[in-house]
């Protein structure tokens, strides 16, 4: 089978590498579609994603597909099934498991490299979805379901002023899912005129740039903060604009050697309350239900199909990724 491997220095090929039955409770999944991450570009730039990074590796884990085969001790799954994947395994033992946070499982590992033909995941990280979910807009399942654990964290209250940076994938995720919160007032910030068109179109009432949006925040109190960029200057941003006894949750993925700098008596004297979020612990289900439900629009968010050869390039360039979300072909299959 095709696997697609970041090989260190920013470089990328195909290989093929031998396919195989599934063992024990393992679910063998064709993979229909695969999303492109920002932390595969992370990892492609020679930075760490959720997790370090040692070269090579198979990118990829936003992904959907079809059921082949499954391992002897599978019990809920069979060959046929439409099904989208949790990357992230946790060992459901350990200390942190106990406590049913996973994302911080001391064996935790990824289990679905979705730039391949095939996955392999155990039958805990495979989740059924019906066949009114078209496969490409199940892929989306992964990142729908870390969105879904950062808003459970901040628990934003109806009627509340709240500001969104950056309209990538997971800005229009998030966007999407601050609407059916029922937040009053929505604002995104963003450079590109075409971003700011799509925030309006998805339900923002401003799409403003980062200079205007210092303007407007001095005209009401914000309420919940929410960066999905991960720019040293947007996080400082983000903290400076906050309002009294507001909430921010630095949601993008920074890098390492960008510390944030922050102002502690101005965040004192407003009382802020400052958030991060890390992967999706039990939230994967929910994400499922959503999709199927049709209350996200996730095609308007797709800038592109790729097939798996065409990753190199788009990984160099971010031709497409810089405008949404970059599907993987697979199987192509819906």
């Amino acid at each position: 089978m095709r696997a697609g491997y970041y090989t260190g220095d920013r470089t990328y090929e195909v290989r093929e590498v031998p396919d195989r039955e599934p063992e024990d409770d393992e679910v063998k999944i064709e993979v229909a579609w695969c999303g492109l991450c920002g932390t595969d570009i992370h990892k492609f730039e020679g930075k760490n994603g959720a997790s370090p990074v040692i070269p090579p590796i198979i990118l990829g884990h936003e992904c959907s597909g079809i059921v082949t085969a499954v391992g002897p001790k599978v019990k809920y799954f069979k060959p046929g099934d439409r099904v989208a994947a949790d990357p992230s395994y946790g060992c459901g033992k350990c200390i942190y498991c106990q406590q049913g946070l996973p994302n911080f499982c001391f064996e935790r590992h990824g289990v679905a490299k979705g730039f391949s033909d095939y996955v392999y995941p155990p039958e805990q990280n495979v989740y059924k979805v019906s066949e009114k979910l078209d496969l490409k807009n199940a892929a989306f399942a992964e990142p729908l379901s870390c969105v879904i654990h950062g808003l459970d964290l901040i628990q934003i209250r109806s009627g509340s002023a709240v500001v969104i940076y950056g309209l990538g994938s997971i800005g229009s995720l998030m966007l999407q899912m601050v609407k059916l919160s029922g937040a009053s007032v929505i604002i995104v910030v963003e450079r590109e005129k075409e971003k700011q068109q799509l925030a309006l179109e998805l339900g923002a009432d401003y799409a403003v740039d980062d200079k205007e949006i210092e303007k407007l925040a001095e005209t009401f109190n914000i309420d919940y903060v929410i960066e999905c960029i991960g720019l040293k200057s947007t996080m400082e941003q983000s903290l400076k604009i906050a309002g009294k006894n507001a909430k921010v949750l630095l949601f993008g993925l920074g890098d390492p050697d960008e510390p944030v700098s922050m102002n502690q008596f101005e965040a004192y004297t407003k009382e802020l309350s400052i958030y991060t979020s890390y992967l999706n612990p039990n939230t994967t289900k929910r994400a499922v239900a959503l999709l199927e439900s049709g209350k996200l629009d996730t095609d308007t968010i797709i800038s592109a199909s790729l097939d798996l050869e065409e990753m190199g390039e788009e990984l160099k360039t971010q031709r497409y990724a810089k405008k949404g979300k970059v599907m993987v072909r697979l199987s192509g299959k819906h």
